[in-house]
C-alpha cells in the first residue's frame, strides 16, 4: 500500500485550503437544470421562477428550490415587484463565465445530441448578457481594432480616434467613463471561439443597434436578428479590414 510522505499530504491540504473555493460554483453548475437557468439568464432578461421552470422543464416548486441556491451561491441577483420576483445573472462576470464554460463544452465535444431551430439564428447573433455575440459580434470587434478604435495591450481600451468614432456612433462615453464597470472587455465567442466585445461599450453598442431599428431581439431568445437594410447599415458601419 503507497503512504503519502506527512509533509507532502499537509502542502496538499494547504494549497486545498488557500484560496477561493470553486467546489460550490462548480455543484450548481453540474446539475443540468440550474445550468439551464443560467443560460436562460443569459439573455440578459429578468425572468420569473415560473418562466425558468418552463425554460428547464421542470415544475415551479423544483425551479425555487433551484433558485435559492443559486441566489445563495452569489451567481443570480433576484428582485421584488410587487407579487413578483424577478431574477437575473448577478453580474457581468457571471455571465462571461457562462459563455467561456460553452465554448469549453463545444470545444470538447461536450454537445447536446440534438441542436435546436434557432441555433443557426444564435450563432449568427445573439445577446451575450447585453452585449453581441456571434459572428455579428466578432465582426464588430475585428472591425474596431483593424480600424484602431480599440487598442489591444496588457488591456482593451478605447483610443481618441475610437472615442471620436463611438460619439460620432451616438454613444454616451461619460457615464462609462464613470462607471465602476470596465469599458472594454473581451470575452471568448463560444461559436465563432474568437473575441467578441464585452464591457459598457460592447453593452452600448447593442442598444444603438436596437435603438437604430436595425435589429430586434427575437421574443423569448437571446437571437438577435437583423432587418435587410438593418444588415447592410451594419456592415457599413462596421467594416472588417485584413490586418496588414
Amino acid at each position: 500500500m503507497f503512504l503519502l510522505d506527512p509533509c507532502l499530504h499537509r502542502a496538499h491540504l494547504r494549497l486545498m485550503k488557500d484560496g477561493p473555493d470553486i467546489s460550490r460554483i462548480g455543484a450548481m453548475l453540474g446539475d443540468r437544470t440550474r445550468s439551464g437557468m443560467l443560460v436562460a439568464l443569459l439573455s440578459g432578461k429578468a425572468l420569473t421562477a415560473g418562466e425558468l421552470a418552463l425554460e428547464t422543464g421542470v415544475t415551479p416548486a423544483t425551479a425555487s428550490g433551484h433558485l435559492k441556491q443559486l441566489t445563495e451561491t452569489g451567481l443570480v441577483s433576484v428582485a421584488s415587484q410587487g407579487r413578483h420576483r424577478y431574477y437575473t445573472l448577478a453580474g457581468e462576470e457571471v455571465g462571461h463565465a457562462l459563455e467561456t464554460l460553452i465554448g469549453l463544452a463545444s470545444t470538447k465535444g461536450h454537445l447536446r445530441t440534438r441542436t435546436g431551430p434557432r441555433d443557426p439564428a444564435l450563432r449568427q447573433g445573439r445577446v451575450c448578457y447585453d452585449h453581441l455575440a456571434g459572428t455579428a459580434g466578432v465582426r464588430v470587434f475585428d472591425s474596431l481594432v483593424t480600424r484602431g478604435f480599440l487598442i489591444l495591450d496588457d488591456a482593451i481600451t478605447l483610443s481618441e480616434p475610437g472615442r471620436a468614432w463611438a460619439t460620432g456612433f451616438g454613444i454616451d462615453l461619460a457615464p462609462l467613463d464613470k462607471a465602476r464597470r470596465p469599458m472594454c472587455r473581451t470575452c471568448l465567442d463560444w461559436s465563432e471561439r474568437r473575441t467578441h466585445l464585452a464591457g459598457g461599450l460592447g453593452a452600448a453598442l447593442l442598444s444603438r443597434l436596437f435603438d437604430n431599428g436595425w435589429a430586434q431581439r427575437l421574443p423569448d431568445s437571446r437571437v438577435v436578428e437583423f432587418t435587410r437594410k438593418g444588415q447592410l447599415a451594419f456592415e457599413a458601419t462596421f467594416p472588417v479590414r485584413s490586418v496588414q
